[in-house]
């Protein structure tokens, strides 16, 4: 129970801390044209085409999960954020679900494909926004690793985070009308998978 409160209290400060730029950016810049959720993405896909993000949220999740049983079995013996619920099982359900949806999932989605891509894709177009926000996303997890396990595998999370990042992007505004949902549902089962990896303890 201490773990699960510590997740929902976590979640809603990361996601504030995170969301806390793109708010006052759409304050100072936008908060005439439109409310704020709707400006990050925030809302639902186009509803006449709400089966072009679902199929592209299955096959995305499908390959993320793939790829990424590698990924953590190559990690097994590096403590990663999931790392607390190691061997916990069933009891972790629930603190793993909130991890996954609200304390990563959300506030990075928010940043990354609601704030920087959008921002950037306003100025310099789509295709330099996606690349630039995939970068971002890909480095950010790469600096988490690198002291962790040394540059060969800290460059192998950067291009694989990376890559699902930029992915992510394409599928939010070319196949969902610009929402962050699919990005969103992608992020938080590729979170839920690691996190019931390392509850369940399948890689020790």
């Amino acid at each position: 129970m201490n773990l699960l409160i510590s997740k929902v209290i976590n979640s809603a400060l990361q996601i504030i801390l995170f969301a806390m730029i793109p708010f006052i950016w759409w304050f100072i810049t936008a908060r005439g044209e439109c409310r704020f959720l709707t400006w990050i993405g925030l809302k639902r896909p186009n509803d006449r085409e709400w089966r072009k993000p679902l199929l592209w949220v299955a096959g995305i999740s499908a390959v993320f999960l793939l790829v990424s049983i590698y990924v953590l079995y190559s990690l097994r013996s590096v403590k990663t954020a999931t790392s607390e619920f190691s061997g916990l099982g069933v009891n972790a359900i629930p603190a793993v679900l909130v991890y996954a949806v609200f304390n990563t999932a959300l506030p990075e989605e928010i940043l990354f494909r609601g704030f920087f891509l959008k921002r950037i894709a306003d100025r310099a177009g789509f295709a330099a926004g996606n690349m630039i926000q995939a970068v971002l996303f890909g480095v950010l997890h790469g600096i988490m690793f690198f002291s962790l396990t040394g540059i060969v595998k800290a460059i192998m999370i950067v291009l694989f985070t990376g890559l699902i990042g930029w992915l992510m992007g394409y599928t939010n505004e070319k196949k969902a009308g610009g929402s962050i949902l699919p990005g969103w549902c992608i992020h938080a089962i590729a979170n839920i998978f690691s996190g019931l990896i390392s509850a369940f303890a399948v890689f020790q």
